[in-house]
């Protein structure tokens, strides 16, 4: 049996393991998006035995992936915005991200992630969606409060032929979810014990927001409009 890794992110370890049954990563040079992705990176050099590097957008994030990763030598963590990386062209040959995109900013991340793909690279991607074309007020807040911007499920597909990718295979895992936000929940229950006053001030927007797309997904039929899908794309 597969062992499970601990990854806290939508999609759970089921993205990382869809990506290792179709990927022969031995030599091949991989790069990660995303924060909380360190276990990702870990899976990546390992089974490359290259050095695999991830790449964050914010300070806290780069802090927290240093600590994690801690002494491994062959995963190089770097502070980067996705848009606009110092990568070379044509560098890798395997970029993997995790929820990472599925915001406004998408269109110019895919862009660049084409850039420093090799020619028939792989892109590994795990998008948020939405199921339904209209939707109530709670998940636009939901979309609004966490920098959110969904592909139409639907459509997604053709969003990324239309950027000259060719769908290689994708995978819906809108049922990872649910235990997704339990775990969130959960997770942040611990933290909030555990935090000085100030802490919990300083990270309340987060707590928040956290808190509040959770329980609307658990208790309010978020579930009837909220996925989670995975896609395996070739540059053309």
């Amino acid at each position: 049996m597969e062992k499970k890794t601990n990854i806290f992110l939508p999609g759970l370890d089921n993205q990382i393991r869809f990506a290792k049954r179709r990927l022969e990563l031995k030599g091949k040079k991989t790069l990660t998006l995303g924060t909380s992705s360190e276990e990702i990176a870990k899976i990546f050099a390992n089974e490359s035995e290259e050095k695999a590097e991830l790449i964050v957008e914010d300070f806290t994030s780069l802090m927290n992936s240093r600590l994690l990763i801690g002494e491994i030598e062959n995963i190089n963590v770097r502070l980067m915005d996705f848009e606009v990386t110092d990568f070379e062209k044509d560098e890798f040959d395997v970029v993997y991200t995790q929820c990472g995109i599925s915001n406004p900013r998408r269109k110019k991340i895919v862009k660049e992630v084409k850039r420093i793909l090799k020619p028939a690279g792989i892109f590994c991607v795990g998008e948020v969606v939405s199921l339904q074309e209209e939707l109530p007020q709670v998940i636009l807040d939901i979309y609004d409060s966490s920098e959110l911007e969904p592909l139409l499920a639907t459509n997604i597909e053709d969003y990324y032929r239309e950027r000259k990718f060719e769908v290689i295979e994708k995978k819906d895992l809108s049922f990872t979810l649910a235990e997704f936000y339990t775990k969130s929940l959960y997770e942040l229950k611990k933290s909030v014990v555990n935090m000085e006053e100030n802490e919990k001030s300083y990270y309340k927007k987060l707590i928040n927001m956290i808190s509040h797309e959770a329980k609307a997904f658990l208790n309010q039929g978020a579930d009837e409009y909220i996925g989670f899908y995975s896609l395996m794309l070739k540059k053309l």
